[in-house]
């Protein structure tokens, strides 16, 4: 092709329009991706509003990718080649000399290469992505599937494999949204005792069904950390719930060096105070997304225990659509965008 569509928006805050553009070489160490699907991530609203610096217009927004690489630049690993089903999550490539990257630890590179940020993301038939960014999609997982799994399914997968909750350990997900009901679904296929908490009661067959074993309604008249208290204390909360007050709600139903690992992003302080956390040695923790690496190996997890995002899909002439079903709350759970 000589030309692909994208969905942009030309100023903050602006609406989405559908737009043709010269189809673009990849350079040396990147690829250019076919675009199969793209989920959409809350995170694009901080994006698509200029919330965070350096955002430039027109802006492509997008970084839930999964597609086919369509032709490799020049330099770039061999093991990559055309045809090569690939994903491309928040982590969009890292810079390679700051200090965290000299560290080893790319995720937290000063420089992160966010995809709708740093460079064009997924909303569009083709993006142009650094080789160091691509994750290897497993045969059995469908690009709508792969695609959230490489923001949403690295984000809650990585933060409870890499907290200190091991198998039979006592584990509760805050929320059972778009992050939440991955997260609950990770939980149980790793082998801990898991607790979903969730506003209302009606929310608690759809936590069982993910696999939940036990239910903790955060209106009811029992506080959140006492109910968690009665089940014996989480050694890892894993607050997915962007609502500040929720998660703070949670601290007190620890257990004696309990983690609570914060991955909801909310714009409130918490309301913690230093004595619930020094007797009994509990940890808070905040935990990014995942290294190319990392959503591989979630999606290699993920295609092994059967777990899949739950998703609703719409083409991509139907971005505008799909973002503002985000934006209400009203999706289940995922919003993903299609061009084949």
């Amino acid at each position: 092709m000589s030309v692909y569509r994208v969905a942009q928006v030309d100023t903050a805050g602006g609406p989405f329009e559908i737009v043709e553009r010269e189809v673009p070489q990849p350079g040396p160490g990147h690829v250019r991706i076919a675009v199969d699907a793209c989920g959409i991530c809350h995170s694009d609203a901080l994006f698509v509003n200029a919330a965070f610096p350096g955002v430039r217009f027109p802006l492509v927004p997008g970084h839930e990718i999964a597609g086919r690489i369509e032709e490799v630049g020049e330099g770039t690993y061999s093991g990559w080649q055309v045809g090569d089903r690939v994903a491309v999550g928040w982590f969009g490539g890292s810079c390679g000399h700051c200090t965290p990257c000299r560290q080893g630890d790319f995720m937290v590179c000063e420089n992160l290469k966010v995809p709708g940020w740093a460079y064009d993301g997924g909303y569009a038939e083709a993006v142009i992505a650094p080789a160091d960014a691509l994750a290897r999609i497993p045969d059995a997982l469908a690009a709508p599937d792969a695609g959230p799994l490489a923001c949403a399914g690295v984000t809650t997968y990585n933060g409870l494999r890499r907290s200190p909750a091991r198998p039979g350990d006592l584990v509760a997900v805050l929320g059972i949204g778009g992050l939440g009901h991955l997260g609950v679904q990770y939980a149980a296929a790793m082998g801990f005792e898991t607790v979903a908490i969730a506003r209302g009661a009606g929310k608690a067959d759809f936590a069982k069904q993910l696999g939940a074993h036990h239910y903790v309604d955060s209106t009811a008249d029992t506080p959140v950390g006492d109910a968690l208290r009665s089940l014996g204390g989480a050694k890892v909360v894993l607050a997915t719930a962007a609502n500040s007050e929720a998660i703070t709600a949670t601290v007190d139903g620890l257990t004696h060096r309990g983690e609570l690992v914060v991955i909801g992003a909310a714009p409130d302080p918490l309301g913690i105070s230093p004595a619930q956390l020094l007797m009994s040695g509990k940890i808070v923790r905040g935990h990014p997304s995942g290294t190319a690496q990392d959503v591989q190996d979630t999606m290699a997890f993920s295609a092994l225990h059967g777990i899949r995002p739950m998703t609703e899909i719409l083409p991509l002439d139907q971005a505008a659509d799909a973002y503002q079903k985000m934006l209400s709350g009203t999706a289940r759970f995922r919003m993903v965008l299609t061009n084949r």
